[in-house]
C-alpha cells in the first residue's frame, strides 16, 4: 500500500436481533466513529451485517479478506452464550493465531466490568488481514480501542 492509498478497514457486525430488525446497530457505528476519530490518513470502509451463525460469520470474514481490507473489526456475539459464535468463526479462517490481543482486551475491560473475564474475544491474521474481535456494546468497543 502507498503512502497516499487509503486503509481498508471491514466492520462486522454479529447480531440476530439487529439483523432481524429488532434493533439499531450501534456497534458498527461506533467502531466507525472510532475510526474517523482516530485516523488521519486516507481510509475507506466495508460493513457487514450478519446473523449470529458461524457459517455466515466466516463467509463474512473471508468477503472482506477478499475485498483487500486490512483491518477487520468484529463486534458481537464473543460471549459464552450457545449462539455467541465470533470466536470460533474467526479461527475458522484463520492462518495465524495472535493470542495477545484478547488477553489484552480482557485486561482491559476488567478494569470497568468484572464480567470482562468471560468475554473470548480473538485476534487473528488471515492472508494479509488482522481480524480483531470486540464485544457488542459500544461503551466496551470505546473502552477497549481507547487504551
Amino acid at each position: 500500500m502507498s503512502a497516499d492509498e487509503a486503509c481498508r478497514f471491514g466492520i462486522l457486525t454479529a447480531s440476530d436481533r439487529a439483523t432481524a430488525g429488532e434493533y439499531e446497530d450501534r456497534s458498527g457505528p461506533a467502531i466507525k466513529q472510532f475510526l474517523e476519530d482516530a485516523l488521519t490518513s486516507p481510509w475507506e470502509v466495508s460493513r457487514r451485517l450478519v446473523e449470529d451463525d458461524q457459517e455466515f460469520i466466516e463467509q463474512a470474514l473471508i468477503d472482506l479478506c477478499q475485498e483487500g481490507c486490512s483491518v477487520i473489526i468484529t463486534t458481537g456475539g464473543t460471549g459464552p452464550a450457545p449462539r455467541d459464535v465470533t470466536p470460533e468463526a474467526t479461527e475458522a479462517v484463520c492462518e495465524r493465531m495472535l493470542p495477545g490481543f484478547g488477553e489484552q482486551m480482557r485486561q482491559i475491560s476488567l478494569n470497568f466490568v468484572p464480567t470482562a473475564i468471560l468475554s473470548r474475544q480473538v485476534a487473528v491474521v488471515r492472508k494479509s488481514s488482522l481480524i480483531i474481535n470486540l464485544p457488542g456494546q459500544p461503551r466496551a468497543i470505546q473502552e477497549t480501542l481507547e487504551l
